[in-house]
């Protein structure tokens, strides 16, 4: 079932979470796909992957490395450029098998879902979603630094990039 965006004017709310942050698209600097994280405050940051590799890695210690890119997988499997309230809901449901850290897994499964979402829409882009699982294959499985996962893709050619993840199954 896809899911409808509600808008607010050129803003896209994804997601609210129960800590009152709220995720949406809106317009950036090349596209309409621009991913903000909204504080209940009024802060408005954009997710740096570096930022959310890095806290994901740290969950990975707590709860495994495996566990975690499982569950992500199994997201990436069912992501498209449309937003999916069922896939929504899963992020939700998986995220209660982190105890104490299940928000937090939640709302970073979800910023990871989106930027999927982006990914699938951003004109030109020829690796698509694959892009967020290199980098999530790198920092989980691989263990490599977050900063160097982030930025692995700079100065390589899409078909360097795709070998890279033909080379990892995916």
């Amino acid at each position: 079932m896809a899911f409808v965006i509600q808008n607010k004017g050129m803003k896209r709310i994804i997601k609210t979470f129960a800590s009152g942050r709220v995720l949406e698209f809106d317009a950036g600097k090349f596209d309409d796909w621009c991913i903000y994280l909204n504080e209940p405050g009024g802060q408005r940051t954009a997710p740096k992957d570096v930022e959310y590799f890095a806290r994901l890695q740290e969950l990975a210690e707590k709860h495994g490395a495996g566990k975690i890119y499982k569950d992500f997988v199994a997201i990436y499997q069912r992501t498209t450029a449309q937003l999916d309230a069922a896939v929504l809901n899963s992020i939700s449901m998986l995220s209660k098998n982190y105890s104490a850290d299940a928000a937090g897994i939640e709302e970073l499964l979800t910023i990871v879902y989106a930027g999927m979402v982006a990914e699938e829409n951003k004109k030109g882009a020829m690796l698509k979603k694959r892009i967020k699982r290199l980098g999530l294959h790198q920092v989980l499985l691989e263990k490599l630094d977050p900063e160097k996962a982030a930025g692995f893709s700079k100065g390589k050619s899409w078909r360097e990039l795709d070998d890279e993840c033909r080379a990892r199954k995916f």
